[in-house]
């Protein structure tokens, strides 16, 4: 917490990720894989971007908004597997992955790491991610910022880069920074820091060269008074906390 504020670094995390939603209008609003993207979406939608559908997780989508944990009171539609593919195919919805591995031009790797044919370790699998990356504006939260995730070369691709074709790679959240690729080769920059992480610190946590570190890099905004008060109801449990460290 800032004293200051009473504002946690999770707080100006879940605004970051809302941001990434901003001016989407009215397609679906899915975050994947745990509280901050959930809550990224729900804020974005409770305050400047109304249009945006969410849904409970699951297979409603939900006319109200509401807390994590809690059931909708207001159910907007039905939305089976068949319906989210095609809204999946046909760019209706942004989704907030993570990854177990980034490059720099935003290939993630969520499958295994090592060489795929013996790898060290088996993560979730491709699963939707190639499907994600080609159709629809994708955005990531990475909640530990490290070397060991942002590499030089992912292990597998499962979710494609810039330079492979994605259609939208939007924007990448982590604990210390916020980053995007708009570089004129596609590439990775940083965006702006978050309060008390220096760039140095963003550079030492990455593992490639980063655009956008020289010159005055902003500093990620705090939440507004309104953004806080929403978040505090979303979340009075602030399970946010417990994604990033202290």
């Amino acid at each position: 917490m800032t004293p200051q504020t009473g504002t946690s670094r999770a707080d100006v995390c879940v605004v970051a990720c809302a941001e990434a939603f901003r001016g989407d209008g009215e397609i679906l609003a899915a975050g994947i894989g745990g509280a901050i993207t959930v809550l990224a979406a729900r804020l974005a939608r409770l305050t400047f971007e109304p249009d945006l559908l969410t849904s409970d997780g699951v297979c409603l989508l939900t006319g109200d908004v509401p807390a994590l944990g809690e059931a909708p009171g207001v159910v907007e539609g039905w939305l089976p597997f068949r319906e989210h593919l095609w809204l999946v195919l046909n760019g209706r919805r942004h989704v907030m992955l993570g990854a177990g591995q980034i490059d720099r031009y935003g290939n993630t790797n969520i499958s295994c790491i090592g060489d795929w044919a013996r790898p060290k370790a088996q993560l979730l699998g491709v699963r939707g991610a190639p499907g994600n990356t080609r159709c629809d504006p994708t955005s990531y939260w990475i909640p530990r910022h490290s070397t060991r995730t942002f590499v030089p070369r992912v292990d597998m691709v499962s979710g494609i880069g810039t330079d492979r074709g994605a259609y939208e790679l939007r924007r990448v959240v982590t604990d210390l920074a916020v980053l995007d690729f708009g570089t004129a080769d596609g590439s990775m920059r940083l965006v702006s820091v978050h309060p008390g992480v220096s760039v140095a610190d963003v550079v030492a946590a990455t593992g490639f060269e980063l655009g956008g570190v020289s010159g005055q890099v902003p500093t990620t905004r705090m939440p507004t008074g309104e953004e806080s008060r929403v978040l505090d109801r979303l979340d009075p449990g602030r399970l946010r906390d417990g994604e990033v460290a202290a």
